[in-house]
């Protein structure tokens, strides 16, 4: 095929050359490229090699010639011959009537080869009857049927790199579109966080269409540790390294990325967000250094600013429990440079105090499933609020009691008879001493079955003393990095409980319901028992075993995902008065992620903006059972900040099983003030009775209820505090509420 064959070479040129002593043939070859050796397809579309032209005249670089016919060649049964032919006469600038010389046929070669097509490409002169034709000669790239990389162990996936070259299996294979594929494929790494990856290529194209690509994807050759100073020095004025307080290995172990491993971006911010989670650390820098004599091969040096870890905080408060109160805290989060935690509280209340020494080993050392240990001990005095209404008295401490035999006169009717006859209390009779005295008889009537005791009036406290052992051991399969989502806990403790007064002194029994003012009902004769066994001091040891669920998106303050967690705690008797039961938890947590209320500007983002909307409606199911010899202390309480918010705390019902519920509406209103509508609902399931001595029953509590409320969510740098206000079973009784933290 040819362009413009009938176009002649003017004779003048001729003439003007054959005066110089030049053929026409001869100069033409100087011009265009000589017979040489193939030259195989480039990395980036490749050319003809630069020894293919003859520079050795300086003349014949600028001589110039007119061409009479441009032809190709090489591409006669090819299918694709149509589609490659246009391509080469597109490239070429030289036209059948236009002069050309060697610096023009160089440009035009070279643009052939950059289309892609082909993987050799030479132009010969060929003297005709109408003068002289340029004869491009083609080699075509062979027609493309798989593409594979020469490193069989590269993350990139068979079947991506199949999807990538769908379109392009079983037709020509072009350099240029395979460049663009290369792209896709290095789009992937990068998503992946493999941001060293390199694919590069093709190392070779065998003429079965077969492509083979190089992949370089990054290798950790070292990770080194370096402490800084305030000013991010990592040496001191005498240019000695920076010594920190924690060792190493705390800072390494955080890193999950290893020498001989794949560097992962995304994998090292993960790293830098669990170094900065361990407190431990004000700042951490990363630098990447190469080694150049290994191409591909990097070392992950971090810098780290340590930043105090101990602190003393202290603060006053109040609670239905503890009354007004004051606490000091001594924490250390660092001690002795192992990242191990130990704190000392102490709170001291108007109704109580609360002593308590914490040690905990957040990661025992060189365990793979980054298991944690938690020892403390304590000393505490409360007043429970089993024994309390906030409307309906309080059960109340009882200085003596007294319950005679069944067959004498109780001790009442025996003041009550003494004092008619003006003898003294302490006399006892027996029934056939009484006789028959109408008078007297008229006034044991309206005593007959009434126990004596003396109305103290004090309000019940509990002493705790003792200590727990906690093992926490997360599922993580072991790799300490991967997202814990399943955790067993194992726990042993043992304390001692005393009921007693406000003075500290033991006692045993109680009497309700009392006012608030003390005062006692004139029909009272209800006793019950302070703990289990009617005795004033009980032993508590047993065991515990929880496992937990957890896919939340952010356990501070979630929008999507479950939480569930399941314990028994098992208590085994050791003395006469130490009781065996067991107690049993169930709570299920879930949020929907929804976007309701748009009143914050992030729940409303423009186009190309990320959403910023901690929006969700929370669901939550609790329950619990206990079997065995219930001390009343251990027995559940609803009601509260923490429970069904329209009543005060253990208000609704004391029980020995119970079950509650919330639907809860989150939703931010600017960037650190949130809203919130919650229902609350609860029960103990009928068990109030279940409880020894039934002091919920006693203190009138329903047992059951619900609340619907409002409130207000302020994010502090000590965490949520939250402003609610929620009714009691919509009676116009409402409850204001001030809580720290979200409810769940």
């Amino acid at each position: 095929m040819g362009i413009g064959s009938s176009q002649l070479f003017p004779p003048s040129l001729f003439k003007s050359f054959f005066s110089t002593g030049f053929s026409a043939h001869w100069l033409l070859c100087v011009l265009v490229l000589g017979a040489g050796a193939p030259v195989q397809a480039q990395p980036k579309g490749g050319g003809p090699a630069s020894d293919q032209i003859d520079s050795s005249s300086p003349a014949a670089i600028e001589a110039k010639v007119l061409i009479s016919e441009v032809s190709v060649v090489g591409l006669e049964d090819h299918p694709d011959k149509e589609r490659l032919e246009r391509a080469v006469y597109d490239s070429v600038t030289v036209r059948p009537g236009t002069r050309t010389s060697r610096s023009s046929l160089k440009t035009d070669i070279a643009a052939v080869y950059a289309t892609g097509w082909f993987s050799d490409v030479r132009i010969q002169p060929q003297d005709g009857p109408l003068g002289v034709k340029l004869v491009v000669s083609v080699t075509p790239n062979p027609v493309l049927k798989e593409v594979v990389l020469i490193n069989p162990k590269a993350l990139l996936p068979k079947a991506l790199i199949n999807e990538v070259f769908a379109s392009d299996y079983g037709r020509t294979l072009n350099l240029k579109s395979l460049d663009r594929r290369m792209v896709e494929l290095q789009k992937w790494y990068s998503e992946q966080g493999y941001s060293l990856a390199r694919i590069s290529g093709p190392t070779r194209v065998s003429p079965e269409g077969v492509v083979e690509l190089a992949v370089r994807e990054g290798t950790v050759e070292a990770i080194e540790v370096q402490f800084l100073n305030a000013n991010g020095d990592a040496t001191d004025e005498k240019g000695k390294p920076i010594k920190g307080k924690s060792k190493p290995w705390v800072v390494s172990r955080e890193i999950s990325l290893r020498p001989g491993k794949l560097f992962n971006r995304r994998q090292l911010e993960g790293d830098i967000k669990r170094l900065y989670g361990t407190g431990l650390f004000s700042d951490v820098k990363v630098t990447l250094k190469p080694n150049p004599s290994k191409p591909g091969e990097v070392s992950i040096v971090l810098g780290v600013t340590e930043q105090s870890t101990g602190s003393l905080s202290g603060g006053v408060g109040y609670s239905q429990n503890q009354g007004l109160f004051g606490q000091i805290q001594l924490q250390e989060n660092n001690l002795w440079g192992n990242a191990w935690n130990m704190g000392l509280n102490f709170t001291y209340g108007q109704y109580g105090a609360l002593a308590d020494l914490n040690f905990e080993i957040p990661w025992l050392k060189d365990d793979p499933n980054r298991s944690s240990l938690r020892i403390k001990g304590f000393l505490s005095r409360e007043i429970p609020q089993v024994f309390q209404s906030q409307n309906d008295g309080a059960v109340r401490t009882i200085s003596s009691f007294y319950q005679p035999p069944a067959n004498s006169v109780n001790l009442a009717q025996a003041i009550y008879y003494n004092r008619l006859l003006k003898r003294p209390d302490n006399v006892v009779l027996n029934v056939e001493d009484i006789g028959f005295d109408s008078t007297a008889a008229a006034g044991f009537a309206g005593l007959t079955g009434y126990n004596l005791y003396e109305a103290e009036g004090d309000l019940v406290r509990v002493q705790r003393t003792g200590a727990n052992i906690q093992y926490v051991r997360p599922l993580r399969g072991g790799d300490p990095y991967k997202r814990n989502i399943w955790t067993m806990v194992f726990g042993l403790s043992g304390q001692e409980v005393t009921a007693m007064n406000g003075f500290s002194t033991q006692r045993k029994y109680g009497a309700a319901p009392f006012t608030n003012n003390g005062d006692a009902f004139a029909d009272t004769d209800e006793i019950i028992c302070l703990a289990y066994n009617c005795s004033s001091k009980n032993q508590l040891v047993g065991g515990r075993f929880a496992l937990s669920y957890n896919t939340l998106n952010d356990n501070k303050n979630p929008r999507s995902g479950t939480f569930f967690n399941a314990s028994s705690e098992q208590y085994l008797s050791v003395g006469e008065n130490s009781p065996t039961f067991n107690r049993q938890r169930v709570s299920a947590t879930h949020f929907i992620p929804v976007n309701f209320l748009k009143l914050y500007k992030g729940c409303r983002p423009k186009k190309g903006e990320p959403e910023d909307c901690s929006q969700s409606i929370a669901l939550q199911l609790t329950g619990g059972n206990v079997t065995g010899s219930l001390p009343p202390y251990e027995a559940f309480c609803l009601g509260g900040s923490n429970s069904v918010r329209g009543y005060y705390d253990c208000d609704l019902g004391v029980g020995r099983s119970y079950i509650e519920g919330t639907i809860e509406y989150r939703f931010p209103i600017f960037k650190i003030i949130s809203g919130e509508f919650f229902i609350d609902a609860g029960s103990t399931l009928g068990s109030q009775n279940q409880v020894p001595g039934n002091p919920g029953g006693l203190l009138l509590k329903t047992g059951q209820g619900f609340s619907i409320g409002t409130g207000v969510i302020v994010t502090t740098p000590v965490g949520p505090l939250r402003l609610e206000v929620a009714s009691q079973d919509l009676t116009g009784n409402w409850r204001f509420n001030v809580g720290v933290g979200f409810k769940f």
